[in-house]
């Protein structure tokens, strides 16, 4: 169920490399690669009253795994963007807590 949301990378960027990355996350999270979610977030970025190219910014929303796979996922996550050629990307977890998700109705706790 980890969804990621991708900021300042294009949908062809993420087309691109999605498949690869998601084998590898799934390898690192132990589960099928199915459970993976890519979603690219397109809007303007404005700095200094100008629209200007949005910074690299990845979200990995999830229940959380420990420190060890959430490292490994970050470093993950980074190497695939910074091999589109981009000079830099920030990447940040929000965690999920079982008892405030639900599926259906139904909840994860």
């Amino acid at each position: 169920m980890p969804r990621l949301t991708f900021r300042g990378v294009t949908i062809e960027q993420v087309c691109g490399m999605s498949e690869r990355l998601v084998e590898q996350l799934a390898s690192i999270c132990e589960c099928d690669s199915d459970n993976f979610t890519l979603e690219c977030v397109q809007h303007p970025a404005v700095f200094g009253g100008k629209i200007v190219p949005a910074y690299p910014f990845v979200e990995v929303a999830w229940f959380e795994r420990g420190d060890k796979i959430r490292d490994a996922v970050a470093a993950a996550v980074t190497t695939h963007v910074l091999g589109l050629g981009l000079p830099e990307v920030e990447v940040a977890f929000t965690t999920y807590s079982k008892d405030a998700y639900y599926s259906n109705g139904t909840s994860f706790k």
